[in-house]
């Protein structure tokens, strides 16, 4: 829309306003601005500039009408609309986000963005359907928009249909090689269908093009585990603990159980300042030696194994005395215990720091001590509780993997009860049919399944140096712990699943 040439008055007002507003003095161009409008009221840009400055004081409800206003008369200014969806955006309204952009649809029925951008929102509002049909409108115009693209395969991921969803993240790699997050989705489903190899190389390119991308290193260093590769895994995960927490970044206010065992470690480190944020590995090295120890014994043991029922073996000394030094040394002084349960345990993954090359050294060993227990299995997944004196352990629950070793390194004298603190296994497996969240979580099921089917317990009692080795799928569950109060006294516990429940994939594995 043309406007007359504006009088003196109006362009000395005019060149002030936008003065003003450049300066950041966003209230004294308002004023300005209603002023001219007062002069000019169908002047767009005039308009378009007062919701501007309005939003840039925070007045962003008092903004959107004038925004919306200049989009009336001025539809073709890309400027307008990208400040309209921006404070939309920041005032959470999506209803008026589809509004907008349906009105944008409308006036450029042909514009790949404008499809893509209302898929966006529907899809934020919960009705994936329409979004689907907008996405898919965008790639209609913009055959190679590597964005809806990936979209689309989010869309199909979320219903299961993983040969759909890696179709549109290839076809998202392809049109945009640099896209880091397309790379990664793409990783997950090859991942998910067993092409570790290629998923390999997918988070490999997610890493080169953004380093710190928050979750690349450890789901590369989970498939590098599946793949058999134990000590390049535990490297890539140091790897990603370190970009992580080396700068320290706040986790915010720990429960009391955490913040006592923090206090409890820059005491036992004589560190007071010692910012428990950031990572700090004390020890872990690869021994000269051996780390678990040639047992003479070990043919019974995998005897025992192999005609058991239920499958549970317990080894005394499995660790030489370097190797359990060295792992009392790496729990002690590391600051790698990232997580805290509300029943009063700290724990610590190999995404933490939990990724010393000494555990790859004892899972590689184990299993060439006991080929008959670990042939073929992969160490999956490995993590370490640490537990307060006074709280509970880890409740009821089932593992994802075909073999748990669960060993112990505190002190023997740290025990008060000699004939606890260990481990109670059942000698009942999860049900097959059950997934993953129901035999890690729900109790009450577990507890009814016991029950009924007249599960026995076994009891393990602590001892410094002993693993139990059983089929993750039998209930299990943390014996009464009853320890010596300080630091050095807390209960240690290392997991190392192998392998997959039942060879293969499951729900939440």
């Amino acid at each position: 829309m043309s406007h007359p040439s504006p009088d003196p008055l109006h362009a000395a007002l005019l060149q002030q306003a936008v003065a003003h507003h450049r300066a950041g003095r966003f209230a004294a161009a308002q004023g300005l601005y209603r002023q001219l409008l007062a002069r000019d009221p169908d002047n767009a840009d005039i308009r378009h500039n007062l919701g501007a400055a309005l939003a840039q004081q925070g007045k962003l409800s008092e903004a959107v009408p004038h925004l919306l206003a200049a989009l009336e008369k001025r539809p073709d200014q890309p400027r307008y609309w990208n400040v309209a969806s921006q404070v939309l955006r920041a005032m959470g309204d999506r209803e008026g986000l589809e509004a907008l952009y349906r009105k944008m649809v409308a006036l450029q029925p042909d514009s790949a963005a404008a499809h893509f951008n209302l898929g966006n929102v529907l899809k934020e509002l919960g009705r994936l359907n329409e979004a689907e049909a907008e996405w898919g409108a965008a790639l209609k115009h913009k055959p190679d928009f590597a964005q809806a693209h990936n979209n689309l395969g989010n869309l199909a991921k979320l219903r299961g249909d993983l040969a759909a969803a890696a179709t549109h993240y290839r076809a998202a790699t392809k049109a945009s090689p640099d896209l880091a997050q397309a790379h990664f989705n793409f990783g997950n489903v090859l991942e998910q269908t067993g092409k570790l190899s290629e998923a390999e190389a997918s988070y490999r390119r997610v890493l080169s093009l953004e380093p710190d991308h928050p979750d690349a290193g450890r789901y590369l260093g989970g498939v590098l585990c599946e793949l058999g590769r134990t000590g390049t895994a535990l490297e890539i995960f140091m790897a990603h603990a370190h970009r992580r927490y080396d700068a320290g970044p706040s986790s915010g206010p720990a429960p009391a159980h955490k913040v006592r065992h923090d206090s409890e470690q820059r005491a036992w480190l004589k560190d007071e300042s010692l910012d428990i944020e950031k990572l700090r590995i004390e020890g872990g090295e690869r021994l000269a030696g051996a780390a678990v120890n040639p047992k003479s014994d070990a043919p019974a043991i995998m005897a025992a194994w192999k005609t058991g029922a239920p499958q549970l073996v317990v080894i005394d000394d499995l660790l030489t005395a370097p190797a359990l030094e060295a792992m009392r040394r790496y729990c002690l002084g590391s600051t790698i215990w990232r997580q805290s349960f509300p029943d009063g345990y700290v724990g610590a993954l190999p995404e933490h720091g939990f990724a010393a090359p000494l555990l790859a050294q004892i899972g590689e060993e184990l299993a060439s001590v006991y080929p008959a227990i670990f042939a073929g299995h992969p160490l999956l997944q490995l993590w370490a509780f640490k537990y307060d004196s006074d709280l509970k352990g880890i409740k009821l629950h089932a593992d994802f993997a075909a073999v748990n070793v669960n060993f112990w390194i505190t002190p023997d004298d740290a025990n008060l009860d000699p004939e606890h603190g260990g481990l109670v296994v059942w000698d009942k497996a999860a049900p097959l049919e059950w997934d993953f969240k129901k035999y890690n979580n729900d109790e009450p099921a577990m507890r009814d399944f016991l029950r009924t089917s007249g599960a026995q317990a076994i009891t393990v009692p602590y001892r410094a140096n002993r693993a139990v080795v059983f089929d993750s799928d039998l209930f299990h569950e943390t014996d009464v712990i009853r320890f010596r109060q300080g630091y050095e006294n807390r209960r240690i516990n290392v997991t190392m699943l192998y392998g997959w429940r039942m060879s293969k994939r499951t729900a939440g594995g």
